[in-house]
């Protein structure tokens, strides 16, 4: 069933309850997963974290890949989690926060399996939030406020023009070639570059520590390598370049 994120409303759901599972089969066709500055350093021990970039608005993004292709997640087998860290976009669910007016509220998606007669309730008798609710108010308080300042790490490194397009050359076990590209990560020699002062900036900031933590977490892409020998079609080689410019403008995401 497809999605349908609609604000919570304390009348509309006061029968509402959510299952408190730990199955992920929601994000079975999840392979990008938009990752958070708090996040960065676990994630990194997991997970390769790339930047992507919109093709409608220009934005870049910081994005946790879970799987090498389209509607692939190399972390799930089954419905259960394969890793010690899972992103909080994903841990979120079937709860997000969104604009509404000009506050941020709380949306849930009606459609989602996790939605039964067996779960959590999201309101007292009295119509006020329950502790369950409660609690995943303040996690979603705590991923926007982290969003933000993801935000503003991004706007930085893209100031900074720190960044370059990578490609990922692929071989399967078929013989299959192709090539993952639209993908962008930090230039470390250009960061190396960067004026004295500009460095100790972004060190009191915590964007220097951030920006290594997605240039380190490149080598986790050996990780989604082991994790296809589960599939049907395994990984037999990766090789990993800086992508040229002509190229990338061809690429598909």
């Amino acid at each position: 069933m497809a999605i349908n994120f609609v604000p919570l409303d304390k009348e509309k759901h006061k029968d509402l309850k959510v299952a408190v599972s730990n199955s992920f089969a929601f994000a079975k066709n999840t392979h990008l997963a938009a990752a958070t500055i708090r996040e960065f350093a676990q994630l990194a021990a997991t997970m390769p974290l790339v930047f992507i970039e919109d093709p409608q608005s220009k934005r870049h993004h910081v994005v946790a890949m879970l799987g090498m292709e389209q509607n692939q997640n190399l972390f799930l087998t089954g419905e259960s989690w394969q890793g010690p860290h899972v992103p909080m976009n994903i841990l979120r669910y079937p709860f997000d926060v969104r604009p509404d007016g000009d506050k941020l509220g709380v949306y849930i998606d009606e459609n989602s399996d996790l939605i039964s007669e067996e779960g959590q309730p999201l309101f007292t008798e009295a119509g006020e939030p329950s502790e369950f609710l409660d609690n995943r108010q303040k996690f979603l308080s705590d991923l926007a406020n982290s969003e933000m300042a993801t935000q503003r790490f991004v706007k930085e490194v893209v100031d900074l023009d720190l960044l370059d397009p990578i490609q990922i050359r692929l071989t399967y076990q078929s013989g299959q070639q192709r090539n993952v590209t639209g993908m962008l990560s930090i230039n470390e020699k250009k960061l190396l570059e960067l004026p004295e002062e500009k460095v100790l900036e972004l060190h009191k900031s915590g964007f220097l520590g951030a920006m290594y933590a997605v240039m380190m977490s490149v080598g986790q892409l050996n990780r989604l390598v082991e994790l296809s020998n589960s599939t049907e079609n395994p990984i037999r080689n990766m090789q990993l370049s800086v992508a040229k410019v002509e190229e990338e403008a061809a690429s598909e995401a």
